[in-house]
C-alpha cells in the first residue's frame, strides 16, 4: 500500500519561509517522479513544482520560480519543498504527489498517489 505523509506546514508571516517534507512508502523498487501541488479555498488544485526520478528534470510554476526549491532525499522516497519569500495569496493546502513514471509533469491527473495535504497559511 502506497502512502505519502507530508509535514512542515504552518503559519508564517509574509516574506517568511517554510520547508515541507513528504515521505513515500510502499514504492520499494519502483521509479517515480514526485511533485507538489496546492489548493486554495474555492480554487482548483494547481501545480507548484516537480522533480523526475533522476533529479535531472525539475519544473516550477512561474509564480514560484526563484522562491521555491524542490529536492529529493538520498533514498529518493522523500521530497522537500523549500518555500521562501512567501506571499499571503499562497495560503493553501499543499499536496505531495507521486507519478509512477520516471518523468514528471505539471498535470495533476498524471499523478497516481496523493498525500493528505498540509496547511500553509501566510499572514499579511
Amino acid at each position: 500500500q502506497v502512502q505519502l505523509v507530508e509535514s512542515g506546514g504552518g503559519l508564517v508571516q509574509a516574506g517568511g519561509s517554510l520547508r515541507l517534507s513528504c515521505a513515500a512508502s510502499g514504492l520499494t523498487g519502483a521509479t517515480y517522479a514526485m511533485g507538489w501541488f496546492r489548493q486554495a479555498p474555492g480554487k482548483e488544485r494547481e501545480f507548484v513544482a516537480a522533480m523526475s526520478w533522476s533529479g535531472n528534470r525539475i519544473s516550477y510554476a512561474d509564480s514560484v520560480q526563484g522562491r521555491f526549491t524542490i529536492s529529493r532525499g538520498g533514498a529518493r522516497n522523500t521530497v522537500y519543498l523549500q518555500m521562501d519569500s512567501l506571499k499571503p495569496e499562497e495560503t493553501a493546502v499543499y499536496y505531495c504527489a507521486v507519478r509512477r513514471m520516471a518523468t514528471a509533469t505539471t498535470r495533476a491527473p498524471d499523478y497516481n498517489y496523493w498525500g493528505q495535504g498540509t496547511q500553509v497559511t501566510v499572514s499579511a
